[in-house]
């Protein structure tokens, strides 16, 4: 971790954390997730469900938690669980996102689940709302996906008060998606404020078939942002759920070398990420137990040149990644 930022924090060298994008509501695009709720979306139930993951997630060793204003009622979850269990802000690290307004009413179909709003109000508004779920826990918070499209990153009284919410305290940080990852990340490495950068965190796309941003995100960390990367299993891509006709080859190639390693798919695909050196934290997407505790097994396992060059080939071009992600259907 960078030193005078986060060495502070309770990170181990798992460099693992937990997003809750998939447990905070009914509807999202990873497969199986309707499988992985048992189609059971009664709030209650779901709660207690994010609630047992955590648990999972902290006996496991994990103290990075990720979760956004616009993944349903995660933030809500995460902060009664860390009231009830007692947690201390100082034995955690706790990031959110501002930017997406969500908009599927606890449903599964809707028409829009959620709603890009990059401006001053929204920004203002969901802060207030993050604070008051997450408390002191809330160290970073990031610009959920921005994008050079949005003009986010030169809205000038967006970045102020980013600048003043950073001087209360929180880390600033952006979250990116898409295949221009590279592009936004270069334009966030200028953004000063003060005299000084303004973001101290990145989070990004990076995984065997999607590593366009890789040159982009060594760069910031040899800067000294923190690069948390999100996605590592693309949506359930990168698992034994992928029964995709045209991914078929590519499956059987991960297959084979997780079980010439003597382990999972998922595990594989994870233990990828971490193997890069300008990696600080990997997010495990996992909404149950059962999956969290195969995607740790990745902080076990030896990466080396033969598993990098057998997988290196299941790289894909980012505008036919982003276009088959954008296809995913919300379950």
């Amino acid at each position: 971790m960078k030193p005078g930022l986060l060495s502070d924090n309770p990170l181990s060298s798992m460099r693992m954390g937990l997003g809750l994008a998939a447990l905070g509501r009914p509807g999202y695009i990873n497969l199986g997730h309707a499988e992985d709720l048992q189609h059971s979306y009664d709030v209650e139930a779901m709660e207690a469900r994010t609630h047992a993951v955590l648990d999972a997630a902290w006996q496991l060793g994990l103290r990075y938690f990720d979760a956004a204003r616009s993944y349903g009622r995660a933030e809500e979850f995460l902060g009664s669980w860390l009231r009830s269990r007692r947690i201390a802000p100082a034995a955690v690290l706790v990031a959110s996102k501002w930017g997406y307004v969500y908009t599927a009413d606890w449903r599964v179909e809707a028409d829009h689940h959620e709603i890009k709003e990059h401006q001053l109000p929204v920004l203002r508004r969901q802060a207030e709302e993050s604070r008051a779920l997450l408390g002191d826990h809330l160290k970073i918070y990031q610009i959920h996906s921005a994008t050079l499209d949005s003009g986010v990153l030169e809205n000038v009284e967006v970045l102020a008060e980013l600048a003043r919410l950073k001087d209360r305290g929180w880390h600033m940080g952006l979250s990116l998606s898409g295949p221009r990852q590279a592009d936004t990340l270069q334009r966030a490495l200028q953004v000063r404020q003060g005299g000084q950068r303004l973001f101290e965190t990145v989070q990004a796309t990076w995984n065997l078939l999607e590593r366009s941003a890789e040159s982009a995100l060594k760069q910031a960390h040899e800067e000294g942002l923190v690069v948390i990367i999100k996605e590592a299993l693309a949506n359930g891509q990168l698992t034994s759920r992928n029964e995709r006709p045209e991914f078929a080859s590519s499956r059987r190639v991960l297959e084979d070398e997780a079980s010439r390693r003597h382990t999972t798919v998922d595990a594989l695909a994870l233990a990828a990420v971490r193997a890069r050196p300008w990696v600080d934290v990997v997010l495990s997407g996992a909404a149950t137990v059962e999956h969290l505790t195969a995607n740790v097994q990745a902080c076990s396992l030896t990466w080396d040149e033969e598993i990098e060059d057998r997988l290196r080939p299941l790289q894909e071009q980012p505008e036919a990644y982003w276009h088959r992600r954008g296809g995913l259907r919300w379950n």
